[in-house]
């Protein structure tokens, strides 16, 4: 039986969203309030479009012949918030033999998601923030749950991207990063590391739905930025990079 889920959009060509060219479905609400967000027009729950996921494999399957070396992720918003539905999707695609991925902040109970991670391939995992207070005054909660989430793929060998968004002056200090890369490095399943570099191309959003955005003083990251970052990762012994 169809499972009805709530979606913002859909993108049948996506190509940031793991590997090779994906299906990727992002997902109606979240539960964090990144303050960098640019996809604000996600955040509540009750927005978006009601669908099934039977809709969903039926247009992705339209497409198949595209996703060979890629496949359909789940993204947000917070996509593992219905958990049902994505469970849905991914057991439907397994059948069809195309590789699933989980895009996830990791705020969220293992107990609760593990549904979905019984048919995920591939976990995109964001870490916000290492440093708990700078955390929620970031995204509005700590960063622990996802620590904890990172484990448990570990142990169970889920291969994760681990993907952090690099903003200067607030995710960029030595103290995060070198937190961040001594954390990576203890984990056995990370495919590789990715710095995104911090835009603000989702700021309009924000003006559109009236809403403040609080880091307009912030500059976007600059490709030095990002080979400074990596420069302190390779020095403490981590270079698992994207390609």
């Amino acid at each position: 039986m169809a499972v009805m889920g709530r979606i913002h959009s859909v993108e049948t060509f996506g190509t940031v969203d793991g590997p090779g060219i994906r299906y990727v479905v992002f997902a109606q609400g979240c539960n964090l309030k990144c303050k960098f967000c640019h996809n604000r027009d996600t955040w509540e729950m009750n927005a978006g479009k009601l669908v099934s996921s039977d809709e969903i494999i039926e247009d992705m399957l339209k497409y198949k012949s595209f996703y060979k070396d890629g496949g359909i992720t789940m993204s947000g918003g917070e996509a593992a918030l219905q958990v049902d539905f994505v469970r849905d999707i991914f057991k439907q695609a397994k059948k069809h033999e195309v590789h699933t991925c989980l895009d996830t902040n990791g705020y969220l109970d293992v107990e609760r998601i593990k549904p979905i991670l019984e048919y995920t391939d591939l976990v995109l995992l964001d870490l916000k923030h290492m440093i708990p207070e700078n955390s929620i005054w970031l995204t509005g909660a700590p960063s622990e749950k996802a620590q904890i989430l990172a484990r448990y793929l570990d142990d169970v060998n889920i291969p994760v991207y681990i993907r952090h968004v690099l903003i200067p002056d607030i995710t960029d200090s030595e103290e995060n990063l070198t937190r961040m890369v001594n954390f990576v490095k203890t984990l056995h399943n990370v495919v590789r590391f990715e710095f995104l570099p911090y835009h603000i191309m989702g700021v309009s959003k924000w003006e559109q739905m009236n809403k403040e955005y609080e880091l307009k003083y912030i500059r976007p990251a600059t490709q030095e930025d990002v080979d400074k970052a990596k420069a302190l990762f390779i020095k403490n012994g981590y270079d698992h990079f994207e390609k």
